[in-house]
């Protein structure tokens, strides 16, 4: 006997054990930039003057860009540390609400500590990736399941166009199931 398999379904298959249907509902919403923006005009006001952008969001990383512009510049001619910090925030951050959104329980974050490392002027497009997705979902779990503070110190790196490293940051995490 021969086994005939659906490419699509094996895809989606697999799209399904890595993002269950309410992750996926949440990744799609952040990923929109439409419903990004009306987000954050509304809740990050900051981010949507800076533009940034969530480029891509699963289980395991993000990414999201801010680009050079003469709304986020310092007077060097590159990017604001702050319009970078926040991009880089963002990057991890988005993780931790989704870790969050995913747990189903009330459980509140806070970024405790932040460490940077700016290693070149960041003159154009930046991109911030976070691969620490994994370690996120396992302290929100062990917040939700313990009721005891957890902290998780995640890193995120920035990249320009050319994949040149321009900064490096870790934020310390606090989370906390509310009661």
């Amino acid at each position: 006997m021969s086994t005939i398999t659906n490419t699509k379904t094996q895809t989606v298959s697999q799209e399904l054990a890595i993002n269950p249907p309410r992750m996926q509902t949440f990744i799609n919403r952040v990923t929109n930039p439409w419903k990004l923006w009306l987000f954050m005009l509304y809740k990050m006001p900051m981010g949507f003057i800076a533009r940034l952008r969530v480029r891509t969001l699963d289980r395991q990383h993000a990414t999201v860009t801010i680009p050079f512009g003469w709304l986020n510049q310092n007077p060097f001619r590159s990017t604001y540390f702050a319009a970078l910090s926040m991009a880089a925030e963002l990057s991890n951050g988005i993780i931790v609400l989704m870790a969050v959104d995913h747990s189903e329980q009330n459980i509140s974050t806070l970024p405790v500590e932040m460490e940077c490392e700016f290693v070149k002027k960041a003159t154009n497009l930046t991109t911030f990736t976070c691969n620490e997705g994994e370690k996120i979902f396992a302290a929100v779990e062990k917040a939700a399941t313990t009721g005891e503070a957890v902290t998780v110190k995640v890193n995120t790196v920035g990249t320009n166009e050319e994949g040149v490293v321009v900064a490096r940051f870790t934020f310390n995490w606090s989370l906390k199931k509310k009661s």
